[in-house]
């Protein structure tokens, strides 16, 4: 069996590969996989994490052990992995100096993985860009859209820009649908319309009670707004076309005009 496994199946210098050395392989893949199996239905079977920061913690989790089994696996073929990075270095440097976004990218996995300032699940807006986080790498993160389409984006664009992080902490959040009405409309009358079917509605939050505000005063129109509060944020807008369909019919229903711009032109006539 000592024979067996010393056998010698590739040459390379001074570097040699046996058969020894491919059953410790395996036998360390085996045990790298089991270890994150094992870690991985214990981190999800938390009770007090939420899904982002359980999917946060297992991503580091793999890559350190994925560092530490490629280390162990250059050792143990006799390649140094501390000689082959000083052996490097200068390869690096030059490589670093050309790959330097590429780098920032991975930087930024980092930090979201570690930071949890955008987690898996999220709705996020950045560059005017609003979708939910489906997977977060070390180099990149896929989103879906509002449009069902699916975008890679490098992480230094969600660490290094202006982003919107609609759910942090928080499924709840406010939006508002606007209208504005005849000048000839009661007021409170109007108010009341808009806050009932907002309320109404069943994806806006029983929590938070909705409310109305009127704006401004515009050229054609009083201007009011709605406020409410809904955990569906990803496809409020389905949520507010319901609402301004529910405010249309019971504005014709109560006899409340929406106005359209108006202009009196007056001519004067060369006698």
């Amino acid at each position: 069996m000592e024979e067996f496994l010393n056998y010698t199946l590739f040459q390379f210098g001074n570097y040699r590969i046996s058969v020894y050395h491919l059953v410790f392989l395996g036998m360390l893949l085996a045990a790298t996989w089991l270890v994150l199996f094992v870690v991985k239905k214990a981190v999800y079977r938390s009770g007090r994490l939420d899904a982002g920061r359980k999917y946060a913690i297992f991503q580091i989790i793999r890559y350190f052990l994925l560092v530490v089994m490629i280390t162990v696996g250059l050792e143990s073929v006799g390649v140094s992995f501390t000689v082959l990075i000083a052996g490097s270095a200068a390869l690096l440097v030059g490589i670093g100096l050309g790959l330097q976004n590429l780098f920032n990218d991975f930087v930024s996995g980092i930090i979201l993985l570690i930071d949890g300032s955008v987690e898996v699940n999220d709705v996020v807006e950045v560059e005017g860009l609003v979708a939910r986080v489906l997977t977060i790498n070390l180099r990149t993160s896929v989103v879906r859209t509002r449009d069902d389409k699916y975008i890679i984006l490098p992480n230094s664009i969600l660490t290094g820009g202006k982003l919107i992080n609609w759910t942090h902490h928080s499924e709840l959040s406010r939006f508002d649908v606007s209208l504005g009405v005849s000048y000839g409309s009661d007021v409170e009358k109007v108010m009341s319309i808009m806050k009932t079917v907002a309320r109404e509605h069943p994806m806006v939050s029983a929590d938070r009670e909705p409310f109305v505000r009127l704006t401004q005063f515009s050229d054609s129109s009083i201007d009011f707004e709605v406020l409410f509060w809904t955990e569906d944020v990803f496809r409020v807008e389905n949520t507010k076309s319901d609402i301004r369909i529910g405010i249309w019919r019971a504005f014709r229903e109560q006899g409340v005009e929406i106005p359209f711009p108006q202009r009196v032109v007056h001519l004067n006539q060369a006698k």
